[in-house]
């Protein structure tokens, strides 16, 4: 059986070798190939069965269109959420992904960045972990494009897809301060990660803002390698000690862990205290009533990520900061 490549994909749409090459290797857009005519000879490559040879195409472009993919903890809804957004817009520009996980560990992060790099992506995006500062200043000093997704450090200048997570948190307090509530609590976790910093800070802002003067025992911090046992001593002092009328969970892992404790002492949600959680949780069903929160755009993030990274591998040095902001789903959660 004849091997089927560019020409006879062209002979068969009707268009030069050249416009077939440009819209197979992702450059579409960028080579101005109108839609309609680019979606025909997408069609028609899988029709005839087009398998490219990758190992002649890499030496000649000395790419591989393969981009590697780094989240911080496999198990967590953010993450699967990104994987499938990334792999989506990847898929349309030509690119495989390359996935893999650091479990929140800066040394499996340096790891997973080395063993890509060996592979020859063309790209990296990833969301680094806590203590990984030294890893992406490395990567910075390399020839390497790459994206920060989710997290990143302010003192570090990168591209990166974030969330305005000041504005979020602060619009998340501002919501249940609007409905009457005057002693929120905050539960956040014990650590330096700048995106969980930004929602302390825009919490804090939102109360001062509105003239709730904040007391320290509303703000509590929960280690993530102990999260239930503290959470067994926060939520009980928040509800009992200081008689708070709502709280906000600075991540749907905690709301969910916050949650089976509110189980636990028979507390009444919303009748007794409301709940208000940053992100949400496919476990939030399991509840006896929806709970409000914070929407990532995590569709959007994927797919602005791979442009920004597209970009960068054909014009390197080009620094793209976009900051997302979530949309607030409210629900029964939260009386009125």
């Amino acid at each position: 059986m004849k091997k089927i490549g560019l020409k006879e994909i062209a002979a068969h749409v009707g268009v030069s070798t050249a416009l077939v090459s440009y819209v197979l290797n992702g450059q579409a857009e960028e080579k101005q190939v109108g839609k309609e005519v680019a979606e025909k000879i997408r069609k028609a490559a899988e029709q005839l069965d087009y398998r490219p040879n990758q190992l002649a195409k890499s030496l000649k472009t000395r790419r591989s269109n393969t981009i590697g993919l780094i989240v911080a903890d496999i198990n967590y809804r953010f993450s699967s959420g990104i994987t499938r957004a990334v792999e989506a817009e990847a898929k349309k520009r030509n690119y495989t992904v390359i996935f893999g996980s650091s479990n929140e560990s800066s040394e499996k992060l340096q790891e997973l960045i080395n063993v890509l790099i060996n592979h020859q992506v063309d790209g990296l995006i990833v969301v680094p972990v806590e203590n990984s500062e030294p890893s992406i200043l490395s990567l910075q000093r390399s020839d390497i494009p790459f994206v920060l997704i989710d997290r990143h450090f302010p003192n570090v200048l990168t591209s990166n897809v974030m969330l305005d997570n000041f504005k979020a948190a602060y619009d998340s307090t501002e919501h249940l301060i609007r409905q009457g509530h005057e002693k929120i609590a905050f539960v956040n976790y014990s650590a330096q990660l700048f995106n969980l910093q930004e929602r302390t800070r825009g919490y804090l802002a939102a109360l001062s803002d509105h003239g709730i003067k904040h007391h320290p025992g509303w703000s509590l911090e929960v280690r993530s390698t102990h999260t239930e046992a503290d959470m067994r001593k926060a939520i009980p002092h928040l509800t009992a000690i200081n008689k708070c009328d709502a709280i906000f969970f600075a991540t749907d892992r905690l709301a969910i862990a916050g949650l089976k404790e509110i189980v636990q002492l028979k507390i009444l949600v919303p009748e007794d205290i409301s709940v208000f959680s940053f992100d949400e949780s496919e476990a939030f069903e399991l509840f006896s009533c929806p709970i409000s929160h914070a929407r990532q755009p995590l569709e959007k993030m994927g797919k602005i990520a791979v442009s920004i990274l597209h970009d960068l591998i054909n014009k390197p040095k080009v620094i793209n900061q976009t900051y997302l902001e979530t949309e607030l789903v409210i629900a029964k959660s939260c009386r009125e």
